[in-house]
């Protein structure tokens, strides 16, 4: 697997490039927002990405909302800030986990293979290879998910994993640190925020497939479910 780093501190670079490269990944380096557009363009086989957000000529948010565009490749961003607003904001432009500077290298290099393997395993629940449950048709195994119509729909890993679980238990309310736990596959700490907004997302992908369906309903003060047709 190839990991994209991107930091204009070449210190963090070499330093998180030594960690990665011992696990026996490949690395990718960039300095600049734009050399990591760049260095995506011509390394379309890039697995994972680490951005920095604060840097030169186009920042981390900024890189975020372009790849956005086309790429669902799986992003953690650095962070020197240290509120709530600013990890909701990376994830609200796009990013799927946030590592807070400084860092030990260690926890990077966990958040690496949960967000890879999440990225990459099969989901092996005992339920069937396609799932029908409101417009939506969920394939298990190809990852795909597709409205009666026939329009699909790009999820990000997290974002299908949480669409798949929340489907294969219609009817039952999972709580945020419930689709932290089994979708991010790491104990949950301060999750409830970082799965609103990744909800938020996968209803407004929905929405806009589908017309406006709501799919997935909010239980307040409980959490998420979506109920059988």
């Amino acid at each position: 697997m190839k990991i994209l780093v991107v930091d204009d501190d070449k210190e963090i670079v070499e330093l998180l490039s030594i960690y990665i490269k011992n696990e026996g990944y490949d690395v990718v380096k960039a300095y600049d927002g734009k050399e990591a557009m760049t260095k995506v363009i011509t390394n379309p086989d890039i697995d994972l990405m680490i951005l920095d957000i604060m840097m030169p000529k186009m920042d981390g948010m900024a890189v975020v909302k372009e790849l956005r565009k086309e790429s669902q490749i799986p992003i953690i961003m650095l962070t020197a800030k240290i509120t709530d607003m600013d990890k909701i904001q990376g994830l609200v432009a796009g990013a799927d986990d946030y590592v807070t500077k400084p860092f030990n290298p260690l926890e990077v290099m966990a958040r690496i293979k949960s967000l890879l393997r999440r990225t990459h395993m099969q989901i092996t629940t005992d339920t069937p290879d396609i799932l029908e449950i409101g417009p939506l048709i969920i394939k298990k195994d190809s990852h795909e998910v597709m409205t009666e119509s026939g329009t699909e729909i790009q999820l990000t890993a997290l974002e299908f994993g949480i669409l798949h679980l929340l489907a294969s238990h219609p009817n039952r309310v999972f709580s945020a640190e419930e689709i932290f736990e089994r979708v991010w596959q790491q104990e949950s700490l301060v999750s409830a925020k970082t799965v609103m907004v990744h909800v938020s997302h996968l209803r407004d992908k929905i929405e806009t497939a589908t017309g406006g369906e709501k799919v997935i309903e909010t239980v307040w003060g409980v959490g998420y479910k979506i109920n059988e047709n």
